[in-house]
């Protein structure tokens, strides 16, 4: 099909780096042009028949095929580099980093359509990809964004709810109770019971996952205006696009901070499937529990401070270096700051990275926006003044596999800058975003008929016995 041919206006992106020169073949099923056709579930129809034999073929083929080796250390420290998940919509290179269906941030900007001519990529664009592998054009981004519009209606139940929560109660566990309370409208959960074929799990997924996508920035802004704005809530824009119309209820309709929106939403959307929350959601929903259940379980891995709360964190710490030195703070004054930070067995937010062992390419993309946008802002000039700072000190540590920057060490400071101030709502922003990654993997999963994931545990004891076996064998 004519998915699988790489075309040559795409060669021409690739051929600007070297290090971009493997992206022809990762890239196998990415098409420019795409189908006249408006419709992203008929393209999916259409598409799933192929992928499923794809999968038979390499199952069939290839099968008993040892990707590597497992050790111990790997057992004890957090399944690090162990191969253990499908995740066809993203893969994480530590050198190069993340690539979305084979495309990278860089390489995104450029091709997915924005609201305005060189603007910022529109989040249903990167959804169409996810899903696709297909480039969308304009017209397919916008009947995206006119169809999320359609099914962003939340009942009024909900907001009762949410208003029944302590108004004290952290953001995220008020996204995450209001996701569970949204669970029972799931279209899988109703069919499933009805005793639906398991050939059609995939379509009423995409149901729910379209749903819960759609109705998150509501239910969000909600919780932001009711904690922080004294309840004043502000009704979504019957013609603004998806990323455009979550800053305006939110209470942002600067044209900067839309866009703003419409890149962090792009960015933070999907960073392959071993991290916390793209795992746990492809975890519990191997049980074939609901996009709703399997999202909820999601954003309360979000929510751990190693993990989506991290960029909370960032933001407080540099406006705790603001407090104690100063906004002009010089090289030394910080090299203390940091050194006193690190000594008090803390770490340096925003630094360092699972897998990544380079400057984070979401880091890089935000920076440039700053330097675009807000170029003078004394926060950004901060963070800039860290990025030549922190990494040398967390090298002479000599602790830290990747000393550099990841995505968390500057969305703050663009937030901040244009009013979003309140840190502690920021991961409720990486969890909007992370459903789109999220729920586009979920329908895939149902689709190839990805079985319930059991890996195998052992204790101590057992590796202690294995291990000796091993040494004297």
């Amino acid at each position: 099909m004519a998915f699988f041919r790489a075309l040559s206006a795409l060669s021409r992106l690739r051929s600007r780096s070297a290090q971009q020169s493997s992206l022809g073949t990762s890239v196998r099923w990415l098409q420019m042009e795409s189908a006249s056709d408006l419709d992203l579930r008929s393209q999916l129809k259409e598409m799933i028949p192929e992928q499923q034999e794809r999968l038979k073929k390499l199952k069939a083929e290839h099968g008993k095929v040892q990707l590597g080796n497992i050790t111990t250390d790997m057992v004890l420290g957090g399944m690090r580099g162990m191969i253990g998940l499908l995740w066809e919509t993203s893969l994480l290179d530590p050198d190069e980093g993340i690539r979305f269906r084979g495309l990278s941030i860089p390489e995104c900007q450029k091709v997915l359509p924005a609201a305005k001519p060189g603007g910022e990529p529109l989040p249903e664009g990167l959804l169409w990809l996810l899903l696709t592998g297909k480039v969308p054009n304009k017209s397919q981004v916008d009947a995206l964004s006119a169809e999320l519009r359609d099914r962003a209606q939340v009942p009024d139940k909900l907001y009762k709810f949410i208003d029944s929560l302590d108004v004290t109660a952290h953001p995220m566990t008020q996204l995450s109770a209001g996701v569970m309370f949204l669970q029972v409208q799931s279209e899988f959960q109703k069919a499933y019971g009805e005793g639906i074929h398991k050939s059609k799990y995939w379509e009423v997924t995409y149901e729910d996952s379209l749903n819960l996508i759609a109705r998150l920035p509501a239910l969000a802004a909600y919780i932001y205006r009711r904690i922080y704005k004294e309840g004043q809530f502000i009704a979504m824009h019957d013609s603004l696009d998806y990323g455009g119309n979550f800053a305006h209820i939110l209470g942002f309709d600067n044209p900067k901070m839309q866009e703003l929106m419409r890149l962090y939403l792009t960015i933070h959307s999907d960073h392959e499937g071993g991290n916390v929350s793209a795992h746990t959601a492809h975890l519990v929903a191997s049980a074939l529990s609901d996009p709703y259940l399997s999202f909820a379980a999601a954003l309360n891995g979000l929510a751990g401070p190693l993990h989506g709360l991290a960029n909370q964190e960032v933001l407080l710490w540099i406006k705790s270096v603001v407090d104690e030195c100063g906004e002009n703070v010089s090289t030394e004054q910080l090299k203390e700051y940091i050194w006193k930070t690190l000594n008090s067995g803390k770490v340096i937010p925003g630094y360092g990275h699972g897998v990544l062992r380079q400057t984070d390419p979401r880091y890089t993309c935000q920076r440039e926006f700053a330097l675009k946008h807000l170029p003078d802002d004394p926060l950004f000039q901060l963070v800039s003044k860290l990025y030549e700072v922190v990494p040398p000190i967390l090298t002479e540590l000599g602790k830290v596999k990747n000393p550099w920057p990841n995505v968390d060490a500057h969305s703050g400071v663009l937030l901040n800058h244009f009013g979003l101030t309140e840190a502690r709502y920021y991961t409720v922003l990486f969890g909007v975003s992370r459903s789109i990654g999220i729920c586009s993997q979920l329908i895939w999963d149902r689709a190839l008929g990805l079985p319930l994931e059991r890996p195998k545990s052992v204790t101590m004891e057992w590796l202690e016995n294995y291990c000796r076996k091993a040494a004297t064998s």
